[in-house]
């Protein structure tokens, strides 16, 4: 049975057991997270200037909307894959204990980019309205992706750690 409790690098327990370690290095889920996570971010990043544009100066509303729509859809795309990543990592699909905090997160990240494409299909908002509403979601977006990006780098100092005792040895 996994540990039920979040674990953390800092602790003294690694953030991957050999066994979790040997799953993430061997499944393509690995590759696709590689591969969406930057996707995502420049996503984003076009996004966020369009956002900006549009509040600042009142031009591009559309383009805005629509790349609101596309960062949510990736955002869709890197949560489904990364739930099938953490499910074949760590043998649950969320809230696994070395990503506890960092699925918590992706819970508020999520519900912020759905709750835009509601007010936006429902008519709940102006355009004024969207696009700030976008911008907190972005906000959280970019404190989930620093969560995760701490975790990538505490990943390869304990992979680094391991292969120094491993020569040491």
């Amino acid at each position: 049975m996994l540990n039920q409790t979040p674990r953390q690098p800092t602790s003294g327990r690694p953030l991957y057991t050999p066994q979790e370690r040997q799953r993430r290095d061997s499944t393509v889920w690995t590759l696709v997270q590689g591969v969406l996570a930057p996707v995502q971010f420049l996503v984003f990043l076009v996004s966020l200037a369009l956002v900006l544009r549009f509040l600042f100066t009142g031009a591009g509303e559309q383009a805005a909307t629509v790349s609101v729509v596309i960062k949510t859809l990736t955002l869709y795309a890197i949560m489904v894959t990364g739930c099938i990543w953490e499910k074949v990592v760590f043998g649950r699909y969320l809230f696994a204990p070395a990503f506890y905090w960092e699925d918590v997160f992706s819970m508020a990240v999520l519900a912020l980019h759905t709750a835009y494409l509601l007010a936006l299909f429902n008519g709940w908002l102006d355009a004024h309205g969207l696009m700030w509403l976008a911008l907190i979601a972005y906000a959280t977006y970019v404190v989930n992706a620093g969560q995760f990006l701490y975790k990538l780098r505490m990943a390869r100092l304990q992979q680094a750690s391991d292969a120094l005792v491993g020569v040491g040895a």
